[in-house]
């Protein structure tokens, strides 16, 4: 069997041994004690120090974003390629900033507490079906359900089309794993003029009609958003939709798995929650922290600079590893000990710096009313089967969670 300093030294995401999906956290433990800022075979460095992860993510100037470079050789001219160089997450200051402000308009207090309500309502219902049954599968009827049904309210998407949307959704993100092979590449772009057609349609109806307000609808607010007189093109409006859809509901399907699994399986976790329900939101933190739905982040050095001793040379790409760094015990105490009452918990689970996740107000909401009425309301949930963990590297998820109510 391998040395630990190997196992550091042979790491390649492109490559990576089977039993890393199911649990990544002991390959960042040993990277973070023998290569913190670790050189794979293709030039890229991968990073797993809170700190480096800091560093960068707080300095856009050094390290930008835009994945034009990165992204052509595997993604070529396709309509992949034109969604993940357009989109918000993937664009560095100044624009980044322009279109930050505008994009905010699906973000305001206003929005998320109009919102509310709706969550409340969903979930309930959720959780009556799930009593006349006796059962439920978690995620497929829980944790998605529950995102993707908001987004669709926030863009005035009919929840019909949730399992279009969620196909479109997965196909477009299976784009950005470490190793993208053709056929999903060709997948993912089909999936990308399905949404825009979808969205053209949408957006026609959302002109005509416009209704953001009360209801929490968005889409007339993007429409019309303006800052210093430019508003959003219809190619960035399109796009920014997209990613509205996709991070609005996948990120948070597995920040809600991930934790209910999590307590499902940690009897004294769990049982501190149900005496003390005020806990729900560290506990949702501890979460973030613990198993990250985003596992990757990635950046491009802009100029030769450093990271501790190493020197990085400009052009070259680092992947930042946020459950890495959710587990650095230079910043956790105890970083593998899942521990709903910890508090000083900076994660970086959104990110941090000019690129924070805009939408971690809400996740944080739809987490708070999630667990408190589905762990309160059935006391005696357990799992009753197999779970089956998302084969995804960059995010981090399960694609069923079967369980009893009683």
């Amino acid at each position: 069997m391998p040395d630990q300093k190997s196992i550091a030294h042979n790491f390649d995401l492109a490559k990576l041994p089977s039993d890393y999906v199911a649990n990544p956290y002991p390959y960042f433990a040993t990277l973070r004690q023998h290569a913190p800022v670790h050189r794979m075979p293709d030039g890229s460095y991968f990073l797993t120090r809170y700190d480096d992860l800091v560093s960068v993510y707080r300095n856009p100037k050094v390290w930008s974003s835009d994945k034009k470079i990165e992204f052509k050789p595997a993604m070529g001219d396709s309509a992949l390629y034109e969604h993940h160089t357009t989109s918000l997450v993937f664009r560095d200051p100044p624009d980044h900033t322009r279109l930050r402000k505008l994009f905010q308009a699906a973000f305001t207090p206003r929005a998320i507490a109009n919102l509310e309500p709706r969550i409340e309502k969903l979930v309930d219902g959720y959780l009556d079906k799930a009593e006349d049954n006796g059962q439920l599968d978690l995620v497929e009827d829980f944790a998605f359900m529950l995102p993707v049904e908001v987004v669709c309210d926030m863009l005035g998407a009919p929840s019909s089309e949730r399992n279009s949307i969620r196909d479109w959704s997965q196909a477009i993100l299976g784009g950005l794993e470490p190793v993208l092979t053709d056929g999903a590449r060709e997948k993912g772009s089909e999936a990308v003029d399905h949404f825009k057609s979808f969205l053209r349609d949408l957006i026609r109806q959302r002109r005509a009609n416009p209704t953001s307000g009360e209801s929490g609808e968005v889409l007339s607010a993007l429409i019309e958003a303006e800052e210093d007189g430019e508003k959003l093109t219809e190619l960035e409006l399109l796009h920014q939709c997209i990613f509205l859809l996709n991070a609005g509901h996948e990120t948070t399907t597995n920040m809600l798995a991930n934790g209910i699994h999590e307590l499902l399986t940690n009897e004294e976790q769990l049982s501190k929650l149900h005496q003390n329900p005020a806990l729900v939101e560290s506990c949702i933190e501890e979460v973030l922290r613990f198993d990250s739905p985003i596992q990757l982040n990635n950046r491009r050095a802009l100029e030769d600079t450093e990271l501790g001793p190493v020197k990085i040379p400009a052009g070259s790409k680092v992947h930042l590893s946020i459950g890495g760094g959710n587990r650095d015990p230079e910043r956790f105490d105890e970083p593998d000990r899942f521990d709903i009452e910890r508090t000083n918990n900076k994660h970086l689970a959104f990110g941090a710096g000019v690129h924070i996740c805009a939408g971690n107000t809400l996740a944080r909401v739809e987490g708070r009313i999630a667990y408190s009425k589905l762990f309160f309301r059935f006391p005696e949930l357990h799992l009753s089967g197999p779970v089956v963990r998302s084969p995804r590297v960059r995010f981090k998820g399960f694609s069923n969670l079967p369980a009893m109510i009683r």
